[in-house]
């Protein structure tokens, strides 16, 4: 069996898209009553919580009545309607190139699994959207309750694929230390600089084009190297 490839999900497959989410919390807030720019804060304040705790609408209303809001029932729906859209109009995003990249991989025979820092809303469109009938796993954090780098999460994507993380390639962007976190379970680590250099002091190897995966997935000079923690190559 070729190597399994676990991608993180935001900034890797897809951009992440940060300055359009503010725009759509702070259409939020005016749907709930709540100042645009104190909402934007709060979500920026509290996205620990919603990566492992609360779900859209409880996001809207504990923010909303942190800020002194009493939004209804159908305030909240709607503002939770409004992030779900978002969700779907992201992972809708995904270019082609990103996809026939996937394919080729499968086709290669490689297993694919994704391990995503995510809110609720993302779990939920994840099924309708292109990328999902490509992988045969999928760990969110926010239906897991755990969130990289914690090793568990690792673990999680690993057992689900059948294998031990030291048999997989842990494939993202750097976010949240989810490169380190990687390698510390084992995985070999390659970090992605196509839609965002987010941690450029990771020491591992880095590629600019997600193009160039199946070809460094061929490379055993690049799967028998291995990074460690601090992304210094051993």
């Amino acid at each position: 069996m070729s190597r399994p490839v676990i991608f993180d999900l935001f900034h890797t497959l897809v951009h992440g898209a940060d300055d359009e989410r503010d725009r759509v919390v702070g259409e939020m807030a005016l749907v709930v009553g709540a100042a645009p720019a104190a909402l934007v804060a709060a979500y920026h304040a509290t996205w620990r919580d919603r990566l492992v705790r609360w779900d859209v609408e409880e996001t809207v209303r504990i923010l909303a009545g942190r800020l002194g809001g009493t939004p209804t029932d159908e305030q909240v729906e709607r503002a939770g309607e409004h992030r779900r859209a978002l969700a779907r109009r992201v992972l809708g995003a995904v270019s082609t190139a990103t996809l026939d990249v996937l394919d080729a991989l499968r086709d290669g025979g490689h297993p694919l699994a994704l391990i995503s820092n995510a809110t609720s809303e993302t779990a939920e469109a994840w099924p309708q959207s292109p990328l999902a009938r490509r992988f045969d796993v999928a760990v969110f954090s926010c239906e897991v309750g755990l969130a990289k780098p914690d090793p568990a999460i690792y673990r999680i994507a690993a057992e689900r694929l059948g294998v031990a993380p030291a048999e997989c390639v842990f494939v993202g962007d750097g976010a949240d230390g989810e490169l380190a976190g990687a390698a510390a379970v084992g995985m070999t680590v390659l970090r992605t600089t196509e839609h965002n250099d987010t941690d450029p002091s990771w020491g591992g190897r880095a590629f600019a084009n997600l193009g160039d995966l199946p070809t460094l997935l061929s490379d055993s000079a690049v799967l028998s190297s291995t990074s460690t923690p601090d992304g210094r190559l051993g």
